[in-house]
């Protein structure tokens, strides 16, 4: 297992890579630019972030959020001019030594919350938080606008200004779309880019819809073990991976983690792994939690074990996190889900679960 950490590059983040290095066990970033989809990363500005993170003394290996533009996504004709971009940043990304991209294929909102800073009743921290009952209140541009105050000005991954504001436009392009409709533009993407990762060495790993259920009427493909076996089956490749993330798929009460890990993981379709806890509240109503098992509903333990099982090289981070230790508004700004402390403990308590693991196998053997 290689630990890494969300990084947003300099420009965007407040967290010093020196303060990531700190972090016990940390190997590297799974980093990004702030870069629209469907817009080619430019060797100049990938050497720029690659440099800067070696000169920490960290690897950068994952790269997230290299965007599927919705053109290519609705099958539109200007989809081929997308993809060449797409493909010209594939090569320029394993020019620098990156191995996985991650990216989505959700339609329209790369992931959804009602609140960005609900406060947690028993500690006093704040979280990400989902309740689907707010959703028929306000509607698609009431959640834009929503997310865009409570976001302290970031940008946040799939929610860009840019491509916001064409939300209606886009919304309608969705209109009459079926899941198996979305999946055959899917094939036509990944037919186009997965033999250039071949060639590269490149692996392209998708995130799962994020919560793990259609939302808005929006076809959404990507949620359950069933979903994503009929991703893996659009081209057959060990280049077409899965980003498993356990706390979009445990949005969903339904989904077996660590038995979705086992299957995928057996296969070697896990490309990179983000990891945290959710707690459930009610019927497609959650909060995201600190990692520790007894704070959430999901079984760290038995998720680490089903890593080290079936895919131990692979890449994983601690992802979201609560606010905490005056983070989200005294000592230092941060990103909402993306603050520095609850995901360094995070780290922490995920490494401390692998030593366990790794010594009660030893000691089988």
């Amino acid at each position: 297992m290689k630990m890494t950490f969300r990084w947003y590059g300099s420009k965007a983040d407040p967290i010093p890579l020196k303060y990531v290095k700190q972090i016990p066990g940390m190997t590297g970033l799974m980093g990004l630019l702030d870069k629209a989809a469907g817009v080619t990363w430019e060797e100049d500005e990938i050497k720029a972030l690659v440099d800067e993170v070696h000169a920490a003394g960290l690897e950068f290996e994952v790269v997230e959020s290299v965007n599927v533009h919705e053109d290519i996504k609705t099958g539109l004709p200007a989809r081929d001019e997308y993809i060449e971009n797409y493909i010209k940043s594939i090569r320029n990304l394993a020019k620098y030594g990156v191995k996985v991209i991650i990216y989505n294929f959700m339609p329209v909102f790369d992931w959804l919350r009602t609140d960005l800073a609900r406060v947690i009743p028993e500690d006093g921290s704040n979280s990400l938080y989902f309740d689907e009952k707010d959703l028929g209140a306000m509607g698609p541009l009431e959640i834009v606008k929503k997310t865009a105050e409570d976001s302290k000005g970031f940008t946040l991954p799939g929610w860009e200004p840019e491509r916001l504001a064409l939300l209606e436009q886009t919304l309608k392009q969705y209109e009459g779309m079926t899941p198996d409709m979305l999946r055959k533009n899917y094939k036509y993407f990944l037919d186009a880019v997965i033999p250039v990762c071949e060639e590269v060495g490149v692996k392209m790993a998708c995130h799962p819809d994020d919560p793990a259920w259609p939302i808005f009427g929006l076809p959404r493909i990507a949620h359950d073990q069933e979903g994503y076996d009929k991703i893996v089956k659009l081209h057959d490749s060990p280049s077409n991976t899965v980003c498993l993330c356990t706390g979009s798929l445990g949005s969903n009460p339904d989904n077996d983690i660590p038995a979705i890990i086992r299957h995928f993981g057996s296969m070697n379709r896990i490309g990179a792994m983000h990891v945290r806890n959710v707690k459930y509240l009610g019927h497609h109503h959650f909060r995201e939690a600190a990692h520790l098992s007894s704070t959430g509903d999901l079984d760290m333990y038995e998720i680490m074990k089903a890593i080290y099982d079936t895919c131990p090289d692979t890449y994983v981070r601690p992802d979201h996190g609560r606010m905490i230790w005056e983070e989200a508004d005294g000592m230092r700004q941060a990103r909402p889900g993306y603050g520095l402390y609850d995901r360094a403990l995070g780290a922490a308590y995920l490494n401390g679960l692998w030593e366990a693991i790794d010594k009660e196998e030893k000691a089988k053997k």
